[in-house]
């Protein structure tokens, strides 16, 4: 579903992606001059947001375990076979253990040695509680910032790791690529960036709160009408499962839940309890994950991942646009958009 203000919508992307920048020109070969100061970049040396921690006893509620192949269920150890779950991206959460056997749901119990430990990502996002001096990114990988922009890294100067905000200062284009200041003589490549890029609230935002998912930048930023409020990093649809354009609304959730799809096929999966889930376009919802960390990177069938705290912030949040007492009722808006395109 394509709506006619994208167009508008984009623009304004672009003009805020560019404020505060100057672009220099990249004919200069030498005794170049590019950049902010060391005294305009000390007066904001970091992003002024609020980050969110993560919550070891919210992260560690569940033991998740995937299954490494295909697997007999039980209804005790050593009991009788009630089930199987066929070789796949299957994971599941194990309630108890006893002699070699793992408990994943009441009277279901499967081989031990068939599942191996899941490392649950600690990354989140961060709140908006004003209004930001500089254009803002995530890094992608941890990189090793050159001291110009189009140079390499010079030899022994320290890597910023993934996942750091950074503030952007200034913005070179370099043979057809952008480069960004993030620092004193720290110039990083745009592909190792997830740019923070809020849109403007369109008429057709039906809803005070709603969430805007830019499928180039791979970031999810939530607005309480037309300010933001939360910006993170996700993991939206790869090529042959895409994650559809268009205008939508929540219109069901699930602190919990069970997802599993391609049955029969190479690309099948289970993922039991999935936690947090707003479904908002038939079977594509915004959910927690914790069978990955590359946010920031395509990942998923079409779904848009979040890590687990921000999953549970964004469902706690969205709670108020909701009314119980309405059935059918919705929740808060969705805008899935891009603000590039994918060579």
């Amino acid at each position: 579903m394509r709506r006619p203000f994208l167009r508008s919508i984009i623009l304004t992307i672009l003009l805020l992606t560019f404020t505060h920048m100057v672009f220099a020109d990249d004919s200069c070969q030498t005794n170049c001059t590019y950049g902010l100061s060391e005294a305009e970049i000390n007066a904001y040396p970091s992003p002024l947001v609020e980050q969110i921690f993560p919550d070891d006893q919210l992260l560690g509620d569940r033991l998740y375990r995937r299954v490494n192949e295909a697997v007999q269920i039980f209804n005790a150890p050593n009991g009788s076979v009630v089930g199987s779950l066929d070789a796949g991206f299957n994971f599941v959460t194990v309630q108890g253990s006893q002699d070699g056997w793992a408990q994943i749901n009441p009277d279901e119990w499967v081989l031990a040695d068939k599942l191996s430990g899941v490392n649950v990502s600690r990354f989140a996002g961060v709140k908006i509680t004003e209004e930001l001096p500089y254009p803002v990114a995530w890094i992608l990988v941890n990189t090793v910032p050159s001291r110009t922009p189009g140079a390499e890294p010079t030899d022994g100067d320290l890597a910023i790791l993934r996942y750091t905000l950074v503030n952007i200062y200034d913005s070179v284009e370099i043979e057809g690529w952008r480069w960004y200041q993030v620092g004193v003589d720290q110039w990083v490549h745009q592909t190792q960036v997830a740019k923070y890029l809020p849109v403007d609230r369109s008429a057709e935002i039906e809803t005070y709160k709603w969430v805007s998912v830019d499928l180039y930048e791979q970031v999810a930023i939530a607005y309480e009408g037309s300010t933001p409020v939360f910006a993170t990093l996700v993991s939206t649809g790869l090529k042959d499962w895409p994650t559809n354009e268009g205008l939508f609304r929540v219109y069901v959730r699930y602190p919990r839940t069970i997802m599993s799809g391609a049955e029969g096929q190479a690309d099948f999966y289970f993922l039991e309890e999935v936690p947090w889930t707003m479904y908002f376009d038939d079977d594509i919802a915004l959910h927690g994950t914790y069978w990955h960390d590359g946010f920031g990177y395509r990942h998923s069938h079409g779904c848009v991942n979040l890590s687990i705290m921000d999953a549970y912030w964004l469902y706690n949040w969205a709670s108020d646009e909701f009314d119980f007492t309405v059935d059918n009722d919705l929740g808060p808006a969705v805008y899935v958009y891009s603000s590039g395109v994918y060579q």
